[in-house]
């Protein structure tokens, strides 16, 4: 029984340790509206992000991406200080308008190119469209099926 909660107590503590050991991002994101942005690294190679603000200020949204970084093993070559990042993504998107009484659920695509800097400042632009169904008493709110998205300009503190 010792031994058993000895090796679940390591197991806990290494699972923490590695959670907390992953590079992590918070800042916003401009482009079409406003968005608050959370990033959390999940190893060297893949990202969650996740946003949640006000696209063209008339709607409340919420998108999740699993975002690969550097896919293909395609790197951009720069040798100063900082590291060139490029990314691409899938994952879901939840958005609302209340004006119009509608709702907009849907998949959602992103992809992107950031700067770290090599102190903690991360500058990263982006595009995320999403392609999914308005459900509304007036389904006209979120115009098609397609929401083409915007470029956006993400400024974050990374931790």
């Amino acid at each position: 029984m010792k031994k058993n909660l000895f090796t679940l107590a390591i197991l806990t503590i290494f699972g923490a340790a590695m959670a907390f050991a992953q590079p992590r991002a918070i800042g916003g994101r401009i482009g079409g509206g406003l968005d608050f942005s959370y990033e959390h690294g999940l190893g060297s190679g893949n990202m969650v992000s996740i946003e949640a603000g006000v696209p063209l200020f008339s709607t409340l949204e919420v998108a999740a991406t699993y975002d690969w970084i550097d896919p293909f093993g395609a790197t951009v070559p720069w040798e100063e200080k900082g590291e060139w990042h490029w990314y691409m993504g899938v994952g879901g998107v939840v958005a609302t308008n209340f004006n119009f009484n509608a709702a907009f659920i849907g998949a959602a695509g992103r992809f992107g190119i950031e700067y770290d800097f090599w102190f903690p400042l991360q500058l990263s632009i982006d595009w995320r469209p999403a392609l999914g169904a308005a459900v509304a008493s007036n389904a006209a709110a979120f115009g098609h099926d397609l929401y083409a998205g915007a470029l956006g300009l993400g400024v974050r503190y990374k931790f």
